[in-house]
């Protein structure tokens, strides 16, 4: 019997030590000082910060496209955020970025009762609409997309990142 236990505790570990099995997406909390944590962490390397909601219905639209872009241009760092003012939405947000195919991007949700201060962090003229994107320069120069960001657009700006860099 204990052998049979062993066995089957084995099998399992193995099965979730899988390589190709992905665990869900983490989503950090998006607190006072979060933004300044992002800019460090990605300064000198061309970022993509994309801020969204699950209730936002051209988010829905976006956010696959997103995923899209993310895995064809790995050089890019990715980070979304989720700044929906309904609360308590971490689970459908991170169903969302899955099947979005965010899931291995660096995700955020806003985790602060007081939303404008975390808005006033990042922008103090942001009213706090969604979708809205900022594309970081290595140079740290942004580039604000307010509603839905073009995709054609976004190539245009990477491009120009990799010229920059040469």
């Amino acid at each position: 019997m204990k052998r049979f236990l062993l066995a089957a505790i084995f099998l399992i570990a193995s099965l979730a030590a899988t390589p190709g099995a992905e665990a869900p997406s983490e989503l950090k909390p998006f607190v006072r000082g979060s933004w300044q944590d992002v800019l460090r962490s990605h300064a000198g390397r061309p970022t993509l910060v994309h801020f969204w909601g699950v209730t936002c219905g051209p988010c829905k639209v976006e956010l696959p496209l997103l995923g899209q872009f993310m895995k064809d241009h790995s050089e890019l760092a990715v980070v979304t955020i989720s700044a929906d003012l309904v609360p308590n939405l971490p689970g459908a947000a991170r169903a969302m970025l899955e099947k979005a195919g965010l899931g291995s991007a660096e995700n955020w949700i806003f985790s602060d009762g007081f939303v404008e201060r975390l808005r006033f962090e990042i922008d103090p003229a942001w009213q706090g609409e969604i979708p809205r994107t900022l594309l970081i320069a290595r140079d740290g120069t942004v580039t604000t997309i307010e509603g839905s960001a073009e995709i054609p657009d976004l190539e245009k700006w990477l491009d120009q990142q990799k010229v920059a860099s040469k």
